[in-house]
């Protein structure tokens, strides 16, 4: 109990808030874990929209007669 006594007064204000990536770019840890997260799904979310229109293209336009471009 001692330690957290002594940082604590080490700390001053900034005791208890969460770290910075970088001292000038004011985005916690915490913040870009979720961006991470976010962007993961998103990434994946376009992915899947990618393949669904593949599909519809591929095979499914061609049996209503659109043969392309041409």
């Amino acid at each position: 109990m001692g330690e957290s006594k002594r940082r604590k007064e080490a700390l001053g204000e900034k005791y208890g808030q969460e770290p910075y990536i970088l001292p000038w770019l004011p985005i916690t840890k915490r913040q870009s874990e979720q961006f991470l997260k976010w962007s993961s799904r998103g990434a994946w979310a376009g992915i899947v929209a990618l393949i669904i229109i593949w599909i519809s293209v591929v095979f499914i336009g061609p049996s209503f007669g659109w043969w392309g471009l041409g």
